[in-house]
This record gives structure tokens, C-alpha cells and sequence, in this order.
């Protein structure tokens, strides 16, 4: 479209692209239009709905007429009450509701308040390679400058300290760490934690651990909040869209020491007006699904997680079979040049859709990711497809 005014946009526009799943899914929407029935194993959203009781309050709140006004900025105290037990429960972390956590609209609006709370022009920022690509987008939209760290698997994807210790550190105010890991599906321990913190408190650097993957195929949740001190440095965020299958609600929070939280509360204020209370008391609600509930949607991912591993093997990808949360990520054959022919491959010629690692990081190259969002009948025609375009290429 031609700009007859000559109108630019912001530097920081130019600065970032759309995102990755942005244009994919804009793509494969085009080619299944063309009749193509492509078959998504690429984003990572819950396909299954909430459970039935966390549909039955959202639809009897919504009912009520007092429902639709404005909300407090802070969230419904029973909100962030639920919060604090669910935390007490499964990750053994006390918050004070009242000061320690604010409810988000999703955790991945929380990346970009807490960017805005603690990082000026200029100001470094620690994120992994690989690693979820809004850390590195919001960074650039605040004008940060961007300090990768490797994860690899030869590092068993976590830090390495001796290298972090190497960088400009009086120069960084903030890490992203992501534990249990996406895209590797590696789980976080009490000792990483630890060092983590460590790190983060003899550099005067904010970490921030993203965590929404704790009840995905996962036995034992564990917080970076449960390290000694760590509320001195670190924050925490979590989600609902994961464990309770709530993707498109964007119900999420974030934990941390007081001050924290109301810095964080100030930037939140200023851009967003509060969530819908019939959805705030419907995920009060889910916080309160018993063990059942976690134990029956783990039933499910584990048996799309075998025939995940399928289709891992049927493309010549090897695996670490100790992966959690939910994706499976392998590494690709050596004759393929890039993760990006392969799945390029697959989605062209099997029409079926894989994430190439490289949207990651550099770090993620010869990798590629399955979702397991997807029912086990479309795993099975995915792996279907790919074992007979095997069939005919010879992988």
C-alpha cells in the first residue's frame, strides 16, 4: 500500500517482526482454504476445555447483572486468595495475596510489565537461547540491550555459570529463566534454583522464572520462590492456560516481594483496565480442581506423548525421553541442512506442520518441536502422513 503522507513507524516497530505463530498459522489457514487438511503439531494451546465447574461459574457469573462493570486493577481478593493457596498446595510457597501477587491477562502480558517496571533504555537484559521468542521481542520494544545466554544439550540446557560471570554484568538488570523449559522440555531442581538466585543476588540482577509448565506431565511442581531469600531478587509468573486447559481466558499472575509487585502494578494500571469478574471467579474455581483433575489431563498428554515419540522416530529425530511440559523436542538428522528443511519438508510434502527449532534461538537449529495439542487421532494421521512420505523419500 503506497504511504502518500510518508508516514515511519517507530523505531522500535522496525526493530521487531511479527510473530513467528503470527504468520505460520495465517499460512497454513491459507493452504487449508486450498484444501489442504493440514494437521498443526506446532503452538503450544490446550485442546481440550477447563473443567465442567470452571464453565458453570463463568456462565452463572455472567448471568448476574452486576457483573460487567469495571474490575479492581489488583484482581478479585478471592482471586488472588486462590492464588496463594495454590501456591501453598502444590509448590509449598507462602504469598501474602494482598501484597506478594497480581492476577494478569495472561502470563505473557506479564513479560511485557515487568520489562517496562525494571528496564530502561540501554539497560541489559539476560535470555536464554533457546528460548521463548517475546523475551527478546519485548526487550527490543523497550530499547533493552539484549544479552543472550547458551543453553545446550550438551549443558543438559541449563546455564553455565562460568560463562555468565565472563559478561558485562554491571550492566544487566534483568534474566529470564524458564523452568520447566520450553522448547526442551527440561525440568528445573532445587539446586539450579539455588544457583540461579545466587547469581541473580551477587549482581544485583531481577530474575524472572516463567512457569506454566509445572502440571504438564510433570510429578513435582517446584517454584524459584522456594529458595531461601529468592523474593529478594526473583519474580515469578504463572498461568492457567496451560494446567487448566484456559489458553484463550488469559488468566495468569505473578508473584514477588511487595515492592516488586507494585512496580509492576504502576506499569499494569496505566495500559490495561482489569479482567471480566465472571472469568476472575471461574478461575478462582479451576485453582480449586482437585488431584483428579491434574492426574486426568496428564492421562491424556501421556498417551499423545507416545505417539509423539512416533513421530520423532519416524523422522529420524532423537529425543531425551525426560521431557516435561507440552512438547516434544528432538533433534534432527544430520543430512537435512536446517531444522527449517525438514519441517519445510514435512509441512509441504505430508501436510503436516512442525516447529523448527531456529524460531527459538541459534542454539535450536538442528532442532524441531511437536505440540501434543492436538487429539491422538490427529497424532496418528501426522504420523500416518510422515511414514509414508518416508516411504516414498527414504529419510
Amino acid at each position: 500500500m503506497q504511504n502518500l503522507c510518508n508516514i515511519q513507524p517507530a523505531n522500535r516497530v522496525k526493530d521487531v517482526k511479527e510473530y513467528y505463530f503470527s504468520t505460520k498459522l495465517k499460512e497454513i489457514a491459507k493452504l487449508n482454504a486450498d484444501g489442504e487438511d493440514i494437521v498443526s503439531l506446532g503452538i503450544g494451546g490446550p485442546d481440550r476445555p477447563p473443567h465442567p465447574d470452571v464453565i458453570a461459574t463463568l456462565c452463572s457469573q455472567a448471568a448476574l447483572p452486576a457483573a460487567h462493570g469495571y474490575q479492581p486493577y489488583v484482581g478479585l481478593p478471592s482471586l488472588r486468595k486462590a492464588y496463594a493457596d495454590w501456591y501453598e498446595k502444590y509448590f509449598h510457597v507462602a504469598l501474602n495475596p494482598d501484597t506478594e501477587i497480581q492476577p494478569l491477562i495472561g502470563s505473557k502480558e506479564g513479560i511485557l510489565h515487568t520489562t517496562l517496571a525494571f528496564v530502561n533504555p540501554g539497560d541489559g537484559v539476560l535470555i536464554p537461547n533457546p528460548g521463548y521468542p517475546t523475551y527478546t521481542s519485548v526487550s527490543r520494544l523497550a530499547e533493552a540491550k539484549i544479552f543472550t545466554y547458551n543453553l545446550t544439550e550438551d549443558s543438559n540446557w541449563e546455564p553455565d555459570f562460568d560463562a555468565l560471570e565472563a559478561l558485562p554484568l554491571d550492566e544487566i538488570k534483568l534474566m529470564w529463566v524458564n523452568y520447566p523449559h520450553m522448547p526442551t522440555g527440561k525440568s528445573a531442581s532445587q539446586q539450579l534454583f539455588q544457583k540461579i538466585v545466587d547469581f541473580g543476588r551477587k549482581h544485583a540482577i531481577v530474575i524472572v522464572n516463567d512457569n506454566p509448565y509445572s502440571f504438564v506431565l510433570h510429578e513435582q511442581q517446584l517454584s524459584i520462590l522456594s529458595i531461601e531469600g529468592a523474593k529478594d531478587i526473583a519474580i515469578e509468573m504463572n498461568s492457567l492456560s496451560k494446567s487448566h486447559n484456559m489458553p484463550g481466558w488469559r488468566m495468569g499472575m505473578i508473584a514477588g516481594n511487595p515492592q516488586f509487585i507494585n512496580w509492576i502494578l504502576k506499569v499494569k494500571s496505566n495500559i490495561d483496565s482489569g479482567q471480566f469478574k465472571p472469568m476472575m471467579e471461574a478461575a478462582v474455581k479451576a485453582l480449586q480442581a482437585d488431584d483428579e483433575w491434574y492426574e486426568e489431563v496428564n492421562r491424556e498428554y501421556r498417551n499423545r506423548r507416545v505417539i509423539a515419540e512416533q513421530i520423532m522416530e519416524a523422522l529420524g529425530c532423537t529425543f531425551c525421553p525426560d521431557q516435561r511440559g507440552l512438547f516434544l523436542w528432538g533433534r534432527i538428522p544430520d543430512h537435512y541442512a536446517s531444522a527449517s528443511e525438514l519441517a519445510d519438508e514435512v509441512l509441504y510434502q505430508a501436510r503436516v506442520f512442525i516447529v523448527p527449532g531456529f524460531i527459538f534461538g541459534s542454539n535450536g537449529n538442528r532442532y524441531i518441536r511437536i505440540s501434543l495439542c492436538a487429539t491422538q487421532d490427529k497424532l496418528a494421521e501426522a504420523l500416518h502422513r510422515i511414514n509414508e512420505l518416508k516411504n516414498q523419500t527414504k529419510y
